[in-house]
């Protein structure tokens, strides 16, 4: 820590506190309730300036009504004062220091314009360089859109140009795209608006702006050339890009707006990253041809080719999915992300190849991050006992920079997650964490959440999760199954989900649950609920239709029906991955049909809730409506709660805390009616 003595700076709605106060006794702690979502703060984009004297890193705040807001803060360090960036509370974002890190660029607002500005090091003397425009259109793993030139003369970013299609919100409204929908709609845009991005460049001497790439391209993860000659950026070519998702790596001359491909494969590139020289680039990439625009079952890898794009070579064979690479000043080694067994740790791989070696290996989970000279690296950093804070460190043990939560924390009672595995019916070896009851009622069992995650490629670990640790506080246990297709256990562990959605990684839950209530004997196997989101509630939706062991389900912007929500998702490729072709290929329609939840409805008994966002493009809300109303007939208790102004996802701090008090009251409901002829649990 920075020192002994107890420091906070008030900025705006913000405290930070830069050391952490006296822990206040047991006796004063309280159990954590939806009330403190509104008070819990979070560090995300994290940016060293190239000498490693200041940082810049976004903090996460849910104070203000509608959906948490993000303050870009900038720091001198070791010590220094936190101060915002932008000169506002919000708006500003994607902060990224110039090559003699005496300025910062990034994305702001200034009066009614939005757009690129330009600050000193210590948040002062702004600038607003040019004016900017997005796309709703859904573009997936886009990475950097802003790059300064290696001179500090000009700086790159992305904006949005339109497009050669009609307008789809008309009257009428023509529809000719494959891709015709947003991610997410607000208000009135219903469609896809149609715009591409693209790269323009702007001097900072004279506020010339140049439009650097055209087409109906999406250009992005941008980065700048040691050399000053080219840019790189990512972009998907397929003549029916709509249609394939394949991207590559491409780069572009300043001088005259000539560009080169650097990857011609099947596979999918990302997020590009010149060697300090020119020589190089690292980037992230895959091997199969086939990859979706939603999701990929392939693990990403580091890989390096020489700056032609010749000698691609698979830098990084860890077997786990890893993040985008970052090099350090010198050129020779090479950070990246891995997820591993719940955890996302720290990596550093010597270019000229050698065995990996962990950075950052603590329990938790590393988000953002970034190098500076001398390895010196900062680092967003989630715990088991907090929310992700600012950490440094210099090659030794990292220490934490900010203490956002410091004071909530130390009046509340955090409880303990830990992790168990199990085999499943196959002798899969499975992991699953659970979250203990904060106060478990003595001699009493206590109810379980099964907290199913989406995906299905994405992983639940160790790192503090609010909504389990409400549930700790009502005296709940909270378990979340890593099943077959999570990330973090090998590739074969995520391919053991190919054509076998709502197979045998239902069973892995199920079987996750016999598991924890033979571990754990406070548990109550007669009150259990089931939720999850997105894929999650995929499966909370299959589930019911298997099993009557659940007391109540809660599932959060679920398939019900896997046919159509292949037709009417804004994304068509994703099952077309996962099952390893369309539907209207083989029998696949029928087989899709088959492992869709909807075609089992008379056989649910368990009460659901529905929860979706009415905006959802991702998931759309019809697979929620037509589950709903099947369990009407059936005459199954259910209730649809549809939140305004939502996409794929639950945003607004409001409607974020009303899910989690709908859902306790939804399972206290049920757990309080036995079932007929079943006595009260009571722990021997």
């Amino acid at each position: 820590m920075l020192g002994s003595s107890i420091r906070a700076v008030a900025l705006g709605t913000l405290v930070f506190t830069l050391t952490l106060p006296a822990r206040a006794s047991s006796q004063t702690k309280r159990p954590f309730t939806s009330a403190d979502l509104y008070k819990l703060r979070s560090v995300g984009d994290v940016q060293l300036s190239p000498d490693g004297k200041h940082v810049a890193f976004g903090v996460t705040s849910a104070e203000r009504p509608g959906r948490p807001t993000t303050q870009i803060m900038l720091m001198e360090l070791p010590s220094g004062t936190p101060r915002p960036l932008g000169g506002s509370a919000e708006g500003a974002s994607s902060p990224r220091w110039s090559p003699d890190g005496s300025r910062v660029a990034f994305f702001g607002r200034e009066g009614d314009r939005f757009g690129v500005m330009v600050a000193d090091a210590n948040g002062t003397s702004l600038r607003f360089i040019a004016p900017t425009q997005g796309t709703n259109h859904p573009l997936p793993s886009s990475g950097d859109r802003l790059a300064w030139s290696p001179d500090g003369t000009r700086i790159a970013f992305i904006s949005a140009t339109p497009g050669p299609e009609a307008d789809a919100n008309g009257d009428p409204m023509v529809i000719t795209r494959y891709l015709y929908k947003p991610t997410a709609t607000e208000g009135l845009t219903r469609f896809n608006d149609n715009r591409r991005l693209h790269i323009f460049v702007a001097v900072l001497s004279s506020g010339k702006v140049e439009q650097l790439t055209k087409g109906d391209f999406y250009e992005h993860s941008i980065r700048w050339s040691p050399l000053g000659d080219e840019i790189l950026f990512v972009s998907n070519r397929e003549p029916d890009a709509d249609r394939v998702f394949n991207y590559d790596i491409l780069a572009v001359k300043v001088a005259d707006g000539s560009q080169r491909m650097l990857s011609r494969t099947k596979s999918a590139e990302y997020s590009p990253a010149w060697s300090p020289d020119g020589k190089s680039i690292a980037f992230l990439g895959t091997r199969r041809e086939l990859t979706s625009s939603e999701t990929t079952m392939e693990d990403t890898h580091v890989w390096l080719m020489d700056a032609s794009g010749e000698n691609r070579r698979e830098l990084v064979t860890i077997d786990n999915r890893q993040g985008a690479p970052q090099w350090t000043a010198g050129g020779r080694q090479i950070y990246f992300t891995v997820q591993e067994r719940g955890n996302v740790r720290l990596y550093r791989q010597p270019v000229a190849g050698g065995v990996p070696s962990v950075v950052v290996e603590d329990v938790g989970s590393v988000g953002s991050y970034s190098v500076a000279r001398d390895s010196i690296v900062a680092f967003a950093f989630s715990t088991p006992t907090s929310p992700s804070e600012l950490y440094l460190t210099t090659g030794g043990k990292p220490r934490a920079v900010t203490s956002l939560n410091a004071a909530l924390l130390a009046e509340r009672t955090v409880a303990p997650t830990e992790s168990f595995t199990f085999p499943s019916v196959d002798g899969l070896q499975v992991e699953a964490f659970i979250t203990r009851p904060a106060a478990p009622p003595a001699g009493s069992r206590v109810p379980m959440i099964v907290m199913i995650h989406g995906g299905p490629h994405g992983q639940q670990g160790p790192a503090f999760n609010s909504k389990a640790q409400i549930y700790a506080g009502k005296g709940w246990a909270a378990l979340m199954v890593n099943y077959r297709g999570s990330t973090g256990y090998g590739q074969k562990h995520a391919d053991a989900i190919f054509g076998d959605q709502n197979g045998k990684e239902a069973k892995d839950v199920l079987a996750g649950v016999d598991a924890a209530l033979t571990r754990y004997a406070f548990l109550d196997p007669e009150r259990i609920g089931v939720e999850g989101g997105s894929y999650g509630g995929q499966l909370a939706n299959w589930l019911v239709t298997q099993t009557t062991r659940f007391r109540a389900a809660v599932p959060a912007a679920g398939i019900s029906n896997l046919v159509t929500q292949n037709y009417l998702s804004y994304y068509h490729d994703y099952l077309a991955v996962e099952f390893g072709g369309y539907p209207h290929e083989g029998m696949l329609m029928d087989t899709l049909w088959a492992r869709s939840a909807i075609r089992y409805v008379n056989k649910v008994k368990t009460p659901v809730m529905f929860v979706h966002g009415e905006n959802d493009n991702d998931v759309p809300i019809a697979e929620a409506e037509q589950f709903f109303i099947a369990l009407k007939d059936v005459g199954v208790e259910t209730v649809m709660v549809r939140y305004p102004r939502e996409g794929h996802g639950i945003r607004e701090t409001k409607h974020v805390a009303d899910v989690v008090d709908r859902s306790i009251g939804w399972y206290e409901r049920w757990f309080r009616s036995p079932r007929a002829g079943t006595p009260p649990t009571v722990v021997p």
